[in-house]
């Protein structure tokens, strides 16, 4: 069989290398037989010369014509949704119906029409007027777009549909996807759908393309390459790190979501009110998806004492009797064993679990850890290892002061959960508490487990580092996502009739705020 064709400037091309690779179905551990190829460095050459020509002739387009392409994908997409959803529970195994179509698919297309409706409505640009100086500024498009899509969520952050691309494009970027190498027919739909929607709405043809994959090498050539706006990557901390290292040698920017265990904090008096639902609430949380959330608490410290004891027997319980998912691939299943040896050599004691298999195909049993505070702050980065799957670890801390300590130890991460009872005798606590949370999460929750993420205008789906390669920007929520792919663009003393419309003073829309006699007015946005 030969080898699935790769997209390059509107053509399903043959590709020039002359390695394969196959994905595997995670719950029979049986490789598909589908063949994809490994591009060499010439097909990637050539895909960014045809990305940068298509990011001139876009140079000054309305937002209405990028709003256009991404509406007309969303719906290519929905009338493709049973093929997505059958070919992703093949190379995933996660649920068909409760899952892919019935949340992820759906999210995903509404992520695409929240980006048309901001490139439309362009205010996610900022037009800043200061009419005492004449100087004016908004965002505007980067250059070409390199999107790394992760391996646990197919349809919502794939390289080709996700949220990096739904905001590179609204920012009016072309985008260059790499496939991940876990689901590669599902992310070929993708590409099939999102060229439908070029030719239906005459988008340069190079809008958007597609490579399966490529060896570390070129990776770091794409990333560093100078026809290359920026890149977008979510996956494993290793690769980001060696890919930003490059990126960063060649002054491009590289935005990154590596890796957070999420921590959850248990007041005394929530445990006391409420600890049979809170390890029901948070055995729910570890083990949904089979723990392969970015957001999956890794971590929970929680008091000690006799209220400790009963939940952490309640957790135990939950674990031992929770079916064991399947995982979603080889790699991954490797890297939670190795994850959970390091965490056993830096002191944490085994509850539940621990040992391979358990479930369908790929799998790990469910596993449970344990370690006292004080050993945690002994050793808070052997302790604070991500082991990405059904697992979590729980410390025991002796008092408040010790889980403050605790909070001030954590490295960065995506969210952070601080759960106290209904009655206010947590108050004092929450308040010593929070603001040491609060400097290391990027979303912080209140009696809330973190593994829902909601696409919401408000939402930070980042925080510091190692959650992210920086903590101002956020991968989920339009417009503040748009910001990564855009550049800021200031005009000083350009004749009215040159300036693009939004910095026009006649503009209806244009112009979110003025300096008028040195006072700062809103704009009329109306």
């Amino acid at each position: 069989m030969s080898a699935h064709p790769v997209l390059i400037d509107g053509q399903w091309t043959a590709s020039r290398g002359d390695k394969t690779f196959q994905a595997a179905n995670p719950a029979t551990r049986e490789l598909l037989p589908d063949e994809f190829p490994v591009s060499p460095w010439e097909e990637i050459e050539t895909a960014l010369q045809a990305a940068a020509a298509a990011s001139k002739e876009m140079r000054g387009w309305p937002g209405a014509r990028f709003a256009a392409f991404l509406e007309s994908y969303a719906d290519q997409i929905e009338a493709r949704a049973d093929e997505l959803a059958t070919t992703a529970n093949l190379e995933t195994a996660l649920p068909k119906d409760g899952r892919l179509a019935g949340v992820e698919l759906p999210r995903t297309t509404n992520q695409l029409r929240q980006a048309a409706a901001a490139a439309r409505e362009g205010s996610w640009a900022l037009p800043t007027i200061d009419t005492a100086t004449n100087i004016r500024a908004m965002y505007g498009p980067i250059g070409p777009v390199c999107v790394f899509g992760p391996n646990n969520f197919p349809f919502a952050f794939n390289g080709v549909s996700g949220g990096d691309f739904a905001a590179a494009v609204a920012a009016g970027n072309p985008v260059i996807a790499k496939g991940h190498s876990a689901h590669p027919n599902t992310t070929r739909i993708f590409a099939e759908a999102a060229l439908e929607a070029i030719q239906a709405t005459d988008m340069p043809p190079a809008l958007v393309q597609l490579i399966y994959r490529c060896d570390h090498a070129d990776g770091a050539k794409l990333v560093s390459h100078p026809l290359l706006g920026a890149t977008g990557y979510t996956g494993a901390r290793a690769a980001g790190l060696f890919l930003k290292e490059a990126a960063d040698k060649a002054g491009n920017p590289i935005y990154l979501e590596l890796s957070s265990i999420n921590p959850i904090f248990v007041l005394p008096g929530a445990l006391e009110e409420r600890a049979e639902a809170l390890a029901e609430e948070f055995a729910g949380s570890c083990l949904l998806g089979t723990g392969q959330f970015c957001t999956n608490p890794g971590v929970v410290v929680i008091p000690g004492g006799e209220a400790g004891e009963e939940f952490i027997g309640l957790v135990s319980r939950a674990f031992e009797s929770a079916p064991v998912g399947t995982l979603l691939s080889e790699g991954v299943e490797r890297s939670m064993a190795a994850g959970l040896d390091a965490l056993r050599s830096a002191g944490a004691e085994l509850l539940v679990g621990g040992g391979p298999g358990g479930g369908n195909g790929f799998s790990h049993q469910n596993t449970l850890l344990k370690v006292d505070g004080a050993k945690f702050l002994q050793n808070p980065e052997g302790l604070q290892t991500e082991a990405f799957g059904n697992c979590s670890l729980l410390v025991v801390a002796e008092h408040i002061d010790q889980m403050v300590q605790i909070a001030d130890a954590l490295e960065g991460n995506l969210t952070g959960s601080i759960y106290s009872d209904t009655g206010g005798s947590d108050d004092d606590s929450y308040h010593q508490l929070a603001p040491a949370v609060r400097v290391h999460v990027g979303r912080l929750l209140n009696d809330k487990m973190p593994t829902g993420v909601a696409v919401s205008s408000a939402m930070n789906h980042g925080g510091p580092f190692p959650a992210t390669g920086h903590p101002a920007f956020t991968a989920v929520g339009i417009p503040a996502s748009i910001h990564r792919f855009a550049m800021l663009q200031c005009y000083d003393n350009i004749r009215p009739h040159r300036l693009p419309p939004a910095l026009q003073d006649q503009n209806p829309g244009g112009g979110l705020w003025r300096s008028i006699d040195g006072a700062w007015t809103q704009a009329d946005v109306s």
